[in-house]
């Protein structure tokens, strides 16, 4: 009797702490997200050529010609789209300041885009295989041997280019991420194109006038002339002798 008592008591209690522990579970946070998948993480920004060279320095006159010939828009594109690579020799500010004064200023933006184009191979070349190029290199500046040729040589860790105008030599790696190799030149590769005369095309040969070929065609005028001349002076010639005879008869006949 005493136990179903104190069970009458406690029941009402047991019931208040299942409500509160309901009401705590209810209340408590959800689970935290799981985290995302690795495929759906950001993927790794583009190359940019421009962002390479400020990185490392030294290099705001090739900077300012990237931008101005707009090759850096071209490179950054060309990387996204070939799966050969890109080769780019930098000069840096000693080398553009070490050129005749005046020089960069005098060319075109033509000629300024063909310079940068010059320092620029259409493949990726790593260091260990500057030894197996063949010369000359083709760069995208063109192909043509006696205006546009780069030679490069390599001797042990030593690699050196030659344009016919300037020699350089290769002074160390920038950047590379075996799509893209970009290396610094201690002088700027100056074409043979900016400093031999172009050959001037040969000029047509002169047309013959209308008036001239009508005159041809006709004939020339002043021995014709000349030969109605002799035929008056022949016909001359020939009355004057007729009266000459004729007076000689009529002597002749008088003085019989």
């Amino acid at each position: 009797m005493v136990m179903m008592k104190h069970m009458f008591f406690a029941l009402p209690l047991v019931l208040v702490i299942c409500c509160y522990s309901t009401t705590i579970l209810a209340q408590s946070p959800a689970a935290a997200p799981a985290a995302p998948d690795e495929a759906l993480a950001p993927s790794t920004p583009p190359t940019d050529i421009i962002r390479i060279l400020q990185k490392a320095g030294g290099f705001t006159t090739l900077i300012r010609l990237l931008k101005i010939t707009q090759v850096s828009t071209q490179i950054n594109s060309q990387l996204l789209n070939s799966n050969g690579g890109l080769t780019f020799f930098a000069p840096n500010d000693n080398a553009f300041s070490s050129l005749k004064p005046g020089l960069l200023n005098s060319l075109n933006d033509q000629q300024k885009n063909e310079l940068i184009q010059f320092h620029l191979l259409p493949t990726f070349v790593s260091t260990t295989d500057f030894a197996t190029l063949s010369n000359p290199v083709r760069t995208q500046a063109g192909e043509n041997p006696d205006r546009l040729a780069l030679n490069v040589t390599s001797s042990g860790n030593q690699v050196n280019f030659t344009t016919g105008i300037v020699n350089a030599t290769l002074g160390g790696t920038v950047y590379t991420d075996h799509q893209l190799a970009v290396y610094q030149v201690d002088k700027v590769l100056l074409p043979r194109d900016f400093f031999v005369a172009k050959t001037p095309a040969p000029a047509p040969a002169p047309e013959k006038t209308k008036a001239s070929k009508k005159k041809s065609a006709e004939g020339p005028a002043v021995p014709a002339a000349d030969d109605d001349s002799a035929a008056v002076t022949v016909k001359q010639f020939n009355g004057m002798f007729v009266s000459i005879a004729a007076t000689i008869v009529a002597v002749a006949t008088f003085l019989l």
